[in-house]
Protein backbone atom coordinates (compact mmCIF):
# COMPACT_ATOMS: atom_id res chain seq x y z
CA UNK A 1 0.00 0.00 0.00
CA UNK A 2 1.17 3.53 -0.76
CA UNK A 3 -0.42 4.97 2.39
CA UNK A 4 -1.34 3.15 5.62
CA UNK A 5 -3.58 4.67 8.30
CA UNK A 6 -3.79 2.72 11.55
CA UNK A 7 -6.39 3.42 14.26
CA UNK A 8 -7.90 5.61 11.54
CA UNK A 9 -11.35 6.13 13.06
CA UNK A 10 -13.34 8.32 10.66
CA UNK A 11 -10.30 9.01 8.47
CA UNK A 12 -9.25 12.46 9.65
CA UNK A 13 -5.51 11.91 9.14
CA UNK A 14 -6.07 11.06 5.47
CA UNK A 15 -8.35 14.08 5.08
CA UNK A 16 -5.85 16.41 6.77
CA UNK A 17 -3.03 15.17 4.54
CA UNK A 18 -5.03 15.98 1.42
CA UNK A 19 -5.95 19.46 2.63
CA UNK A 20 -2.32 20.13 3.55
CA UNK A 21 -1.32 19.34 -0.05
CA UNK A 22 0.13 15.88 0.55
CA UNK A 23 -0.41 13.91 -2.70
CA UNK A 24 -2.35 10.64 -2.54
CA UNK A 25 0.54 8.88 -4.29
CA UNK A 26 3.12 10.13 -1.74
CA UNK A 27 3.89 7.29 0.72
CA UNK A 28 3.07 7.94 4.37
CA UNK A 29 1.92 6.08 7.46
CA UNK A 30 -0.26 7.48 10.22
CA UNK A 31 -0.95 5.87 13.56
CA UNK A 32 -2.64 7.59 16.47
CA UNK A 33 -2.36 4.84 19.06
CA UNK A 34 -5.26 4.51 21.54
CA UNK A 35 -5.07 7.20 24.20
CA UNK A 36 -7.11 5.37 26.85
CA UNK A 37 -4.07 3.96 28.72
CA UNK A 38 -2.73 7.50 29.17
CA UNK A 39 -5.87 9.56 29.71
CA UNK A 40 -7.95 10.06 32.83
CA UNK A 41 -11.06 9.01 30.91
CA UNK A 42 -9.46 5.66 30.04
CA UNK A 43 -8.34 4.70 33.54
CA UNK A 44 -4.63 5.58 33.08
CA UNK A 45 -3.44 1.99 33.00
CA UNK A 46 -0.25 3.13 31.30
CA UNK A 47 2.20 0.75 29.69
CA UNK A 48 0.63 -2.26 31.41
CA UNK A 49 -2.73 -1.58 29.74
CA UNK A 50 -3.61 -4.05 26.98
CA UNK A 51 -4.70 -1.06 24.86
CA UNK A 52 -1.09 0.21 24.79
CA UNK A 53 -0.51 -0.67 21.14
CA UNK A 54 2.67 1.21 20.32
CA UNK A 55 4.69 -2.06 20.52
CA UNK A 56 2.50 -3.44 17.69
CA UNK A 57 3.14 -0.34 15.58
CA UNK A 58 6.89 -0.56 16.28
CA UNK A 59 6.89 -4.18 15.06
CA UNK A 60 5.28 -3.09 11.77
CA UNK A 61 7.82 -0.27 11.39
CA UNK A 62 10.70 -2.72 11.81
CA UNK A 63 9.27 -5.02 9.15
CA UNK A 64 8.05 -2.49 6.57
CA UNK A 65 10.40 0.48 7.11
CA UNK A 66 8.02 3.28 5.97
CA UNK A 67 9.68 6.56 5.07
CA UNK A 68 7.42 8.91 7.04
CA UNK A 69 5.10 8.40 10.00
CA UNK A 70 2.63 10.79 11.64
CA UNK A 71 0.68 10.29 14.85
CA UNK A 72 -0.61 11.90 18.02
CA UNK A 73 -1.36 11.15 21.64
CA UNK A 74 -3.12 12.79 24.55
CA UNK A 75 -1.05 15.61 26.05
CA UNK A 76 -1.11 14.48 29.68
CA UNK A 77 1.70 13.66 32.07
CA UNK A 78 1.31 10.00 31.13
CA UNK A 79 1.14 10.98 27.46
CA UNK A 80 4.51 12.69 27.77
CA UNK A 81 5.98 9.47 29.17
CA UNK A 82 4.53 7.64 26.16
CA UNK A 83 6.07 10.27 23.89
CA UNK A 84 9.50 9.68 25.45
CA UNK A 85 9.20 5.96 24.75
CA UNK A 86 8.18 6.53 21.12
CA UNK A 87 11.05 9.01 20.65
CA UNK A 88 13.61 6.51 21.92
CA UNK A 89 12.19 3.62 19.89
CA UNK A 90 12.07 5.58 16.64
CA UNK A 91 15.58 6.97 17.04
CA UNK A 92 16.75 3.42 17.72
CA UNK A 93 15.23 2.36 14.40
CA UNK A 94 16.96 5.13 12.44
CA UNK A 95 14.24 7.78 12.36
CA UNK A 96 14.48 11.50 13.04
CA UNK A 97 11.43 12.57 15.00
CA UNK A 98 9.76 15.75 16.25
CA UNK A 99 6.75 16.19 18.54
CA UNK A 100 4.72 19.30 19.29
CA UNK A 101 2.10 19.96 21.96
CA UNK A 102 -0.78 21.58 20.07
CA UNK A 103 -4.28 22.62 21.09
CA UNK A 104 -7.30 23.04 18.83
CA UNK A 105 -7.70 26.59 20.12
CA UNK A 106 -4.30 27.34 18.58
CA UNK A 107 -5.82 26.93 15.10
CA UNK A 108 -8.96 28.92 15.90
CA UNK A 109 -11.24 26.31 17.44
CA UNK A 110 -13.56 27.37 20.27
CA UNK A 111 -12.27 24.53 22.49
CA UNK A 112 -8.91 23.26 23.78
CA UNK A 113 -8.41 19.58 22.76
CA UNK A 114 -4.72 19.41 23.70
CA UNK A 115 -2.74 16.76 21.82
CA UNK A 116 0.88 15.72 21.18
CA UNK A 117 1.43 15.54 17.41
CA UNK A 118 4.57 13.82 16.12
CA UNK A 119 6.22 13.24 12.77
CA UNK A 120 9.13 10.94 11.95
CA UNK A 121 11.26 10.41 8.84
CA UNK A 122 13.58 7.51 8.16
CA UNK A 123 17.06 8.97 7.87
CA UNK A 124 18.15 6.60 5.09
CA UNK A 125 15.25 7.79 2.93
CA UNK A 126 15.79 11.47 3.76
CA UNK A 127 19.44 11.31 2.71
CA UNK A 128 18.69 9.73 -0.67
CA UNK A 129 15.77 11.83 -1.91
CA UNK A 130 15.65 15.16 -3.69
CA UNK A 131 13.20 18.03 -3.17
CA UNK A 132 9.81 17.13 -1.73
CA UNK A 133 7.82 15.85 -4.75
CA UNK A 134 4.27 16.61 -5.72
CA UNK A 135 3.33 18.96 -2.91
CA UNK A 136 0.40 21.21 -3.67
CA UNK A 137 -0.65 24.34 -1.77
CA UNK A 138 -2.93 23.40 1.09
CA UNK A 139 -5.85 25.28 2.55
CA UNK A 140 -4.43 28.22 4.46
CA UNK A 141 -5.08 28.16 8.16
CA UNK A 142 -5.85 31.05 10.42
CA UNK A 143 -8.28 32.86 8.10
CA UNK A 144 -10.33 35.38 10.03
CA UNK A 145 -14.09 35.23 9.64
CA UNK A 146 -15.81 38.47 10.72
CA UNK A 147 -19.29 36.97 10.77
CA UNK A 148 -22.04 35.67 8.48
CA UNK A 149 -21.89 36.52 4.80
CA UNK A 150 -24.12 39.32 3.53
CA UNK A 151 -27.70 38.12 3.57
CA UNK A 152 -26.79 34.93 5.41
CA UNK A 153 -28.88 34.27 8.53
CA UNK A 154 -27.05 33.53 11.75
CA UNK A 155 -27.15 29.93 12.93
CA UNK A 156 -28.43 29.46 16.44
CA UNK A 157 -28.28 25.66 16.69
CA UNK A 158 -31.09 23.40 17.75
CA UNK A 159 -32.35 25.54 20.61
CA UNK A 160 -31.73 22.64 23.01
CA UNK A 161 -29.72 22.61 26.20
CA UNK A 162 -26.86 20.34 27.17
CA UNK A 163 -25.32 19.39 30.48
CA UNK A 164 -22.93 21.69 32.31
CA UNK A 165 -19.30 21.54 31.19
CA UNK A 166 -16.42 23.97 31.40
CA UNK A 167 -15.23 25.65 28.21
CA UNK A 168 -11.83 27.25 27.95
CA UNK A 169 -13.16 30.51 26.52
CA UNK A 170 -10.37 30.77 23.95
CA UNK A 171 -12.76 30.59 21.01
CA UNK A 172 -13.25 33.59 18.82
CA UNK A 173 -15.52 36.52 19.30
CA UNK A 174 -17.06 38.44 22.12
CA UNK A 175 -20.67 38.37 23.20
CA UNK A 176 -22.47 39.86 20.26
CA UNK A 177 -21.78 42.45 17.60
CA UNK A 178 -20.98 45.40 19.85
CA UNK A 179 -17.35 44.41 20.42
CA UNK A 180 -17.81 43.87 24.16
CA UNK A 181 -15.32 41.61 25.92
CA UNK A 182 -16.24 37.90 26.24
CA UNK A 183 -18.53 37.28 29.17
CA UNK A 184 -19.76 40.92 29.28
CA UNK A 185 -22.69 42.54 27.48
CA UNK A 186 -23.25 46.12 26.42
CA UNK A 187 -26.55 47.90 26.97
CA UNK A 188 -27.63 47.04 23.43
CA UNK A 189 -26.83 43.38 24.05
CA UNK A 190 -28.94 43.39 27.19
CA UNK A 191 -31.86 44.81 25.26
CA UNK A 192 -31.55 41.98 22.74
CA UNK A 193 -31.31 39.19 25.30
CA UNK A 194 -34.29 36.89 25.65
CA UNK A 195 -35.45 34.67 28.48
CA UNK A 196 -35.17 30.90 28.15
CA UNK A 197 -37.47 28.55 30.06
CA UNK A 198 -35.99 26.40 32.79
CA UNK A 199 -36.31 22.78 31.74
CA UNK A 200 -36.63 21.67 35.33
CA UNK A 201 -39.25 24.09 36.61
CA UNK A 202 -42.17 23.76 34.25
CA UNK A 203 -41.19 26.64 32.00
CA UNK A 204 -40.42 29.30 34.61
CA UNK A 205 -37.92 31.98 33.66
CA UNK A 206 -34.45 30.90 34.72
CA UNK A 207 -31.65 32.65 32.85
CA UNK A 208 -31.02 34.72 29.76
CA UNK A 209 -29.44 34.05 26.40
CA UNK A 210 -26.78 36.61 25.47
CA UNK A 211 -25.66 37.07 21.90
CA UNK A 212 -23.73 33.99 20.90
CA UNK A 213 -19.98 34.26 20.13
CA UNK A 214 -18.66 33.78 16.63
CA UNK A 215 -15.78 31.46 15.73
CA UNK A 216 -12.57 33.15 14.63
CA UNK A 217 -11.59 30.51 12.05
CA UNK A 218 -13.17 29.55 8.76
CA UNK A 219 -13.36 25.86 9.72
CA UNK A 220 -15.86 26.67 12.49
CA UNK A 221 -17.93 29.12 10.49
CA UNK A 222 -20.99 26.85 10.23
CA UNK A 223 -20.94 25.44 13.75
CA UNK A 224 -24.25 25.22 15.58
CA UNK A 225 -24.24 26.91 18.98
CA UNK A 226 -26.05 25.49 22.01
CA UNK A 227 -26.94 27.65 25.00
CA UNK A 228 -26.16 25.66 28.17
CA UNK A 229 -27.48 25.73 31.72
CA UNK A 230 -24.40 27.53 33.00
CA UNK A 231 -25.12 30.49 30.72
CA UNK A 232 -22.38 29.67 28.20
CA UNK A 233 -22.59 29.01 24.48
CA UNK A 234 -20.88 25.88 23.13
CA UNK A 235 -20.30 24.93 19.49
CA UNK A 236 -21.26 21.55 18.05
CA UNK A 237 -21.07 19.88 14.67
CA UNK A 238 -23.93 21.13 12.47
CA UNK A 239 -26.91 18.84 12.86
CA UNK A 240 -25.62 17.24 16.07
CA UNK A 241 -28.23 17.39 18.81
CA UNK A 242 -27.74 16.96 22.57
CA UNK A 243 -27.40 13.42 23.82
CA UNK A 244 -30.49 12.21 25.67
CA UNK A 245 -31.20 9.20 27.85
CA UNK A 246 -32.68 6.28 25.94
CA UNK A 247 -31.03 6.92 22.56
CA UNK A 248 -28.15 4.39 22.45
CA UNK A 249 -27.88 4.50 18.66
CA UNK A 250 -26.50 8.03 18.94
CA UNK A 251 -23.73 7.08 21.36
CA UNK A 252 -21.58 5.40 18.71
CA UNK A 253 -21.74 8.37 16.36
CA UNK A 254 -20.88 10.88 19.06
CA UNK A 255 -18.06 8.66 20.31
CA UNK A 256 -16.57 8.73 16.82
CA UNK A 257 -16.59 12.53 16.96
CA UNK A 258 -14.96 12.47 20.39
CA UNK A 259 -12.11 10.14 19.40
CA UNK A 260 -11.29 11.96 16.16
CA UNK A 261 -8.38 14.35 15.89
CA UNK A 262 -9.04 18.01 15.05
CA UNK A 263 -8.36 18.24 11.33
CA UNK A 264 -7.09 21.87 11.20
CA UNK A 265 -4.59 21.08 13.98
CA UNK A 266 -3.32 17.99 12.13
CA UNK A 267 -3.24 19.98 8.89
CA UNK A 268 -1.17 22.75 10.50
CA UNK A 269 1.33 20.19 11.80
CA UNK A 270 1.60 18.46 8.41
CA UNK A 271 2.08 21.78 6.62
CA UNK A 272 4.89 22.74 9.02
CA UNK A 273 6.50 19.31 8.51
CA UNK A 274 6.35 19.74 4.72
CA UNK A 275 7.77 23.25 4.91
CA UNK A 276 10.68 21.97 6.99
CA UNK A 277 11.37 19.24 4.45
CA UNK A 278 11.37 21.74 1.61
CA UNK A 279 13.70 24.09 3.50
CA UNK A 280 16.12 21.25 4.22
CA UNK A 281 16.05 20.13 0.58
CA UNK A 282 16.73 23.67 -0.59
CA UNK A 283 19.61 24.03 1.85
CA UNK A 284 21.13 20.76 0.64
Amino acid sequence: YTQCHFFAGIGVWSYALRLAGWPDDRPVWTGSCPCQPFSSAGGRGGFADERHLWPAVLHLLRVCRPGILFGEQVASKDGLAWDDLVQADLEGEGYARVSVDLCAAGVGAPHIRQRLFFGAERLADAASKGPFPGAQPGVHRGEEVPGPRDGEPERHGSGERVADAERDGSGGGGSGTSGAAPGRMSGQDRERQRVWPDFGSGGAAHDVEPQRPRPAHVDWRDADWLFCRDGKWRPVEPGTFPLVDGAPSRVGRLRAYGNAIVEPAARAFIEAFMETQQDMSAAA
